[in-house]
């Protein structure tokens, strides 16, 4: 469920219309409903609630938004960050350094420092090299870091392989069956408490089954590490949990994953991490345009040409990702029409004979479940500058990021001398 509907004829977010955003801030923008993340972050948890001990930190690269990560915060939830940036905002929003799991494949020395620093409550290492680097950074500066072995337990997630992680030929972690040897020779080191082991086999999952066969793996990596002496007081489990983009589409519900979750682990005696992203926020936001003109060329489909593109949001170019898009003031009349943004790339393809309501210049429409993954992606490719992002909470609204325009983005460049 989302707080975007219609009345009246009109689309709302919670109770203001989509129309006066577009007509006080502009499009493109995106707007999230403050109502529908609390619901989200509210039913996940409630999900997990025959789970003893559990972690919960919401995965930052999905919506790193300052005002979204704060309501979130206010939600009790901490950050799973993987850069420094990252970790820098979810600080700043309010969130306690010590309910934040710094993850990542590539983190910087200077980024293990700063995490040090900060006081991050968990640091998940990818790989015996990256352990030995921060366990030296935390040993010459009398710190002691906190960590999990984040594992690679070859398991195909059966989403789009750009965005599944747990495979044996993908990047992150360490093989499972390397794990023992690798957790044992970290945890001898000074500087390093190695307190528990991760997994995160991919994103976007419409089916439990792939996490189960991943969690019980997991499960015996856990009973080996403790036959050997060694030990283990946190697992954490990830996120990756689908959510429907298209109308009538089911995904597991967080009840069901918990359920799962709680069969699995019942004998693991851990505290349980978990790092959400898409599905406490994808709902949550839509991407407003509008219709720059209809182009008509003879029999075919017509292509609806609106002012967002692929630079505002990727996942179509990137993935071929569907998104739901509904005009604003829908009218008794449909169309099947080809929905593109303006940029000079055959990529900048939203849609192709899509089944939509009928459209014209100057219409307002959404691209919905737009919440993640979509203004984190953004980029300024063809000199377009950065959307802006709206918070709604019930009548009101307050821009949250503000549009970036091509020439701020040209004023930050220079010319050497040498070239004048």
């Amino acid at each position: 469920m989302d707080h975007f509907e219609l009345r009246n004829g009109e689309l709302y977010a919670e109770d203001v219309p989509l129309a006066r955003i577009a007509a006080e801030v502009g499009t493109p923008v995106y707007v999230y409903s403050r109502a529908t993340l609390e619901r989200h972050a509210r039913v996940f948890r409630e999900g997990l609630s025959g789970l003893k001990r559990v972690h919960l930190a919401f995965a930052v690269k999905s919506n790193p938004n300052l005002a979204v990560l704060r309501v979130l915060q206010r939600e009790g939830y901490g950050a799973d960050v993987v850069s420094g940036g990252e970790l820098e905002r979810a600080l700043r929003s309010g969130m306690p350094a010590g309910d934040v799991v710094f993850s990542g494949v590539g983190k910087t020395a200077r980024e293990l420092k700063r995490g040090l620093d900060a006081g991050v409550g968990q640091f998940n290492i990818e790989s015996e090299e990256e352990g030995r680097e921060l366990a030296a950074i935390a040993a010459a500066n009398g710190q002691v870091a906190h960590c999990a072995l984040r594992v690679n337990p070859d398991i195909d997630a059966g989403t789009h392989e750009k965005i599944s992680t747990g495979k044996k030929d993908n990047k992150f972690g360490v093989a499972i069956d390397e794990a023992p040897g690798i957790y044992e020779r970290l945890s001898a080191l000074p500087g390093l408490d190695m307190r528990g082991v991760a997994v995160h086999i991919g994103s976007q999952l419409s089916d439990l089954a792939p996490l189960e066969k991943a969690f019980t793996r997991l499960g015996q990596l856990i009973a080996d590490l403790r036959a050997a002496g060694l030990t283990v007081t946190h697992a954490d489990l990830g996120g990756g949990l689908g959510v429907p983009y298209k109308a009538g589409e089911v995904m597991p519900s967080p009840a069901e994953y918990g359920a799962m979750v709680a069969k699995v682990t019942a004998d693991w005696d851990v505290t349980l991490m978990f790092e959400p992203g898409r599905v406490i926020a994808g709902n949550a936001g839509v991407l407003l345009t509008t219709v720059i003109r209809v182009k008509r060329n003879g029999n075919r489909d017509p292509f609806v040409i609106v002012d967002a593109a692929m630079n505002d949001l990727a996942r179509p170019a990137l993935y071929g990702s569907w998104h739901d898009f509904d005009a604003v003031r829908p009218k008794d009349q449909r169309m099947t029409a080809n929905i593109v943004g303006p940029i000079c790339e055959t990529g900048d393809t939203f849609a192709m004979g899509r089944d939509i309501e009928a459209l014209e210049a100057g219409e307002l429409a959404v691209f919905r479940t737009a919440g993640a993954y979509g203004a984190t992606m953004a980029s300024s490719y063809n000199s377009r500058g950065f959307v802006p992002e709206v918070l709604v909470d019930g009548d009101r609204y307050a821009i949250v990021a503000d549009r970036i325009a091509p020439e701020a983005i040209t004023d930050a460049e220079r010319v050497p001398d040498w070239l004048a």
